[in-house]
């Protein structure tokens, strides 16, 4: 039922009569599901700023783990969410990964509704909402196999981007939404997403698609893992997606902490993460166009001037820089998210002589990169942690740190793709990085 044997989208005739519109529709409810699963995986960042309010006082560092938790649940189920699609079929797994977020949500009201909630079960809630972070992945590994290799930037894009807006949608809504009526009601946090996750399962059971190419053999994901590649890419997604992950499940938190007088603009947290998101498609289409390597090594020189304007607002205690400058990291962060995503097939396809093989390794790549990329924004929120609690109590070696990354991963974009040296060895690769 809704598998679908003969699939050629790289054909012209096939692409425009029939791929097109099955392809479009299974990326709107893919979509519709992901950005739930952002929802649910950064719910947290919302929600321990405000549980000082309802009883709940927790030190700095037991905030911060509520932060890492799922961000490092999320990178961990992201590698086998990637292999659930070949093994189960896009629709029947995005119909279990979207019902399966009712978990978290409920396990959430249940916490912050009873008094004296242990720590430990809000770390286990946290824990929870992870599932909602390995959505990515096998959404994004589905998706690949439905466009043909010229329109994958933007589908990719799009899709990730859709799934990246729920950090923003959470980040917005959820204080809004809490504070209706008198007082605070942290349970209703969690309530509005239940409609919407029973509606995203049941489109995605009644609507979507699985393709039977999408099958796995073994072959291809083994030259998957011993592919330098694949490694390369996702040392790089560290820098893209952990960055934008990372901030994003800090951000609000690091406003209250750092500038108290200017707390009131918590509200204004998703802005970071809006931009950021709505930056990634851009990405795909400018690495469809100039080259997936230029436009990486682009962001992350980015990244590092970004970098060097919050540690000059930390030291100088300009709130306005600060805030200019963390979303301006999202901006970049967000482009380059779309433009290493789109590295990727690109590179692959220079790697292998069967189309067929090259799609597959590209799609195992995209979970082994979004797993390491979602674990970079757990370094991230860890590096903050022990820079807040360290004896200097600022963001300054955090900051610090990334920028020392953010080098590297600059050193690393041109040597492996850009270098004139590696494109006559293989001029394939120039496909990626030109």
């Amino acid at each position: 039922m809704s598998w679908i044997d003969h699939w050629e989208p790289e054909k012209p005739e096939f692409w425009e009569n029939k791929g097109k519109r099955i392809a479009r529709k299974n990326l709107v409810f893919s979509i519709l599901a992901e950005n739930l699963g952002f929802s649910v995986w950064v719910l947290m960042s919302i929600v321990v700023v405000s549980l000082g309010s309802v009883g709940f006082a927790f030190s700095v560092g037991q905030q911060f783990w509520l932060l890492i938790v799922p961000n490092l649940v999320g990178a961990a189920l992201r590698v086998p969410y990637t292999f659930a699609v070949p093994r189960f079929g896009g629709r029947l797994w995005t119909t279990i990964s979207a019902g399966l977020l009712l978990i978290p949500c409920a396990m959430l009201v249940y916490a912050v509704s009873t008094p004296g909630t242990p720590y430990w079960f809000f770390l286990l809630t946290s824990a929870a909402m992870g599932l909602g972070g390995g959505n990515f992945s096998s959404s994004m590994a589905n998706i690949s196999f439905f466009y043909p290799e010229g329109k994958k930037g933007l589908a990719l894009g799009l899709n990730a981007a859709g799934g990246n807006l729920g950090v923003a949608i959470t980040q917005l809504v959820v204080p809004i939404v809490i504070t209706i009526g008198t007082g605070i009601h942290l349970a209703y946090a969690a309530l509005i997403w239940m409609p919407f996750i029973v509606l995203a399962t049941a489109c995605a059971w009644f609507f979507m698609d699985s393709l039977t190419q999408a099958k796995p053999d073994g072959q291809s994901y083994k030259l998957a893992l011993s592919n330098p590649h694949t490694w390369v890419m996702s040392f790089l997604y560290i820098g893209t997606f952990g960055s934008f992950i990372g901030f994003s499940f800090a951000f609000p938190s690091l406003i209250k902490i750092s500038f108290v007088d200017y707390k009131g603009w918590v509200a204004l947290a998703f802005l970071g993460a809006l931009i950021g998101s709505v930056a990634r498609p851009l990405g795909g289409w400018l690495a469809d166009r100039i080259g997936g390597a230029k436009v990486t090594l682009g962001t992350f020189v980015g990244l590092g001037v970004g970098t060097v304007g919050v540690i000059l607002s930390v030291d100088t205690r300009n709130f306005a820089l600060f805030f200019g400058s963390f979303i301006a990291l999202f901006v970049l962060a967000g482009v380059g998210n779309g433009s290493t995503y789109r590295m990727i097939p690109a590179i692959f396809r220079t790697q292998s002589d069967c189309d067929k093989s090259a799609k597959r390794q590209a799609a195992a790549v995209v979970g082994i990169a979004g797993a390491i990329g979602a674990a970079g924004g757990v370094l991230v929120n860890l590096v903050f942690k022990f820079s807040l609690e360290g004896s200097s109590k600022s963001l300054t070696p955090a900051l610090t740190a990334f920028l020392v990354f953010y080098g590297l991963c600059v050193g690393t974009t041109w040597w492996f793709y850009l270098r004139r040296n590696v494109f006559a060895a293989r001029p394939s690769l120039a496909y990626a990085g030109v």
